[in-house]
């Protein structure tokens, strides 16, 4: 991916996946999504959208974002559209570390403004914008292990474990594309 974060969570891997499996959380954790409109019943499934609006008031763009790959407790790609700013592929891979874990975070811009303009100019505010969206998600996560832990019921108590679902054609390409991206600007080639 373009951009990668990376943050040391004080939870489990099952932990950051139940907050990532409940949807209407998704404004709290990512930075610049205001405000969540619906839910579809199948998320996390692969295919399942959430509908959110980026921005502030009075100026909100409506859009979703769909669930690309659901493996918990490894690994989740989304796709999200940002109306006519265009379209990216995140990447949220989690890997237990002693009592807690380590999450990374990345995203590549696959369609519109941010993919036609070069990396030095988008990059940096993205990744930034990342690491801020890290620190939420760590304060979710490791908020529900400390109301597991406790004995109390949190808002979600397990990790989805939805039907399978299929992602649309367009939603697996951004994927494919991000992916070749990443691998190129890595220097490792053509991913597999």
């Amino acid at each position: 991916m373009a951009t990668a974060s990376v943050r040391l969570f004080d939870c489990t891997p099952d932990d950051v996946f139940a907050v990532l499996g409940d949807g209407w959380l998704y404004p709290v954790w990512v930075v610049g999504a205001a405000r969540m409109r619906d839910v579809d019943p199948e998320w996390p499934a692969e295919g399942a959208h959430i509908h959110h609006s980026l921005g502030g008031w009075p100026i909100l763009l409506d859009d979703d974002t769909q669930i690309v790959e659901w493996s918990p407790p490894h690994r989740m790609k989304l796709r999200a559209k940002a109306g006519p700013l265009g379209r990216g592929v995140v990447v949220i891979e989690v890997k237990p570390r002693g009592t807690g874990c380590v999450v990374r975070l990345g995203e590549e811009p696959v369609a519109g403004t941010a993919a036609k303009l070069p990396r030095f100019v988008w990059a940096p505010t993205l990744h930034l914008r990342n690491e801020e969206t890290l620190r939420r998600l760590a304060f979710l996560s490791e908020g529900r292990r400390r109301e597991r832990e406790a004995g109390e019921h949190s808002a979600r108590t397990t990790v989805p474990d939805p039907a399978e679902g299929t992602p649309d054609a367009e939603a697996a390409a951004d994927v494919a594309t991000a992916t070749h991206a990443a691998a190129a600007a890595s220097g490792e080639g053509p991913a597999a």
